[in-house]
């Protein structure tokens, strides 16, 4: 079995799907791993070290992928690098269907088995191949430090002989893997926090790490809840009533992060102009969906911008701004995915198209559409619920960060 890796060519893109560690560890299933030389680079992985891991390093991507299995991608390959992939071969990424379902076809015309890494079923079995989480983890903890450069105060409380320098207060809107993880770091970096959801049962969590839990209608809020660990869509009336909430609490507030994503539409709008213009001048908010249309009113994806006084920081792919750890970890959630695949005895691919974990990824098989939410019929797949607002991971499945 031959699995390539390429280089990612998505502007901004610094990942890279497989580490050393897991090189290694596939290398040990009998596998072959032929990587893009420099594909690495931005990572801070040199070549080098994925040939002491055992990689094979090739000088073009097409060559990486002559006679390859599986290909490996942090993100999807555009038409040109698909008319390179080998007839049957296997595609692992986060792949966005729901942004960008014409990708399926090429997908389909060109005979590649796509498995979009963004769609793993919210269980138990798969928490460890669970791409989003990982890569939240990272985006909520780099979100505050980036808010705590561009905030140009101290987060904690200092007590000087010149005088008391008052904490930050922090406010983190969504309360999922992303959110707790901003939670945790503003205050281990000793900042006032305070955090909503809609889903009342991450009330726990919240006041878990130190914040405090902000209520707008408690008893809506038990009922938000999918079965399948994700934030109901709310009322209107909700919504008017968590606006306004939010109208009062964020002009207190010196950093707001937010984390609200729906998946396959735009992302909600949960802080408006006014609401950028109420808050004091020198506040910071980083909204971590501003690449698919953004919290706040106003952010500019992949920009900094100043409105009223306040930063609004809208960088794209923040995960990516950590590359090493993010690469890190996505190469162990595809690693995770993979073994299962694999048979122990022969060292070949072995899939189970009716595994639960199969059908709510795959998207392709044999030149045809198989996943429901788009059209195919030929598995019982499992989609992601289409009223669904994301909190990046069920609470049940990722454990609150540690303080």
């Amino acid at each position: 079995m031959k699995i390539a890796v390429l280089q990612e060519h998505r502007f901004g893109e610094t990942r890279i799907a497989v580490s050393p560690e897991t090189v290694r560890k596939l290398t040990a299933l009998g596998a072959e791993v032929a990587i893009q030389q420099g594909a690495g680079e931005a990572a801070n992985f040199s070549d080098k070290a994925f040939e002491e891991a055992g990689a094979v390093m090739m000088p073009s991507a097409a060559d990486a992928l002559r006679d390859a299995d599986i290909v490996l991608k942090v993100q999807r390959p555009d038409n040109n690098e698909l008319g390179l992939y080998p007839k049957g071969i296997k595609l692992l990424a986060i792949l966005q269907p729901f942004h960008d379902a014409d990708s399926l076809k090429a997908y389909a015309a060109h005979g590649v088995d796509a498995f979009a890494m963004d769609l793993m079923p919210r269980i138990t079995r798969a928490q460890s191949m669970d791409v989003l989480s990982s890569q939240s983890n990272l985006a909520g903890y780099k979100a505050v430090i980036d808010a705590a450069a561009a905030y140009g105060r101290a987060m904690p409380m200092m007590m000087t002989a010149a005088g008391t320098i008052a904490p930050a207060k922090v406010f983190v809107m969504g309360a999922g893997v992303a959110g707790l993880q901003a939670i945790a770091t503003a205050r281990r970096l000793g900042a006032i926090v305070s955090a909503t959801d809609v889903r009342f049962a991450a009330k726990e969590q919240v006041e878990s790490l130190g914040a405090s839990f902000v209520v707008v209608d408690e008893e809506a809020m038990k009922e938000a809840e999918t079965a399948s660990g994700y934030a109901k869509e709310m009322s209107d009336s909700f919504k008017k009533a968590q606006a306004d909430f939010v109208a009062k609490h964020i002009t207190k507030q010196d950093i707001v992060i937010t984390t609200a994503l729906i998946p396959g539409r735009s992302a909600p709008r949960l802080v408006s102009a006014d609401m950028v213009a109420s808050m004091k001048p020198g506040s910071v908010i980083v909204d971590l969906a501003a690449e698919q249309g953004g919290n706040v009113e106003g952010v500019k994806p992949g920009e900094i911008t100043k409105k009223s006084g306040t930063t609004i920081i809208g960088y794209n792919n923040m995960a990516g701004r950590l590359a090493a750890d993010a690469s890190n970890l996505y190469a162990k959630n595809l690693y995770n995915f993979l073994v299962p695949l694999i048979d122990k005895e022969t060292g070949a691919l072995n899939i189970d198209w009716q595994d639960e974990i199969i059908k709510g990824t795959a998207l392709t098989r044999d030149s045809k559409i198989i996943h429901p939410s788009f059209g195919g019929e030929a598995l019982e797949a499992v989609p992601v619920p289409e009223d669904a607002v994301a909190v990046q991971s069920a609470p049940e499945q990722q454990s609150a960060p540690a303080k």
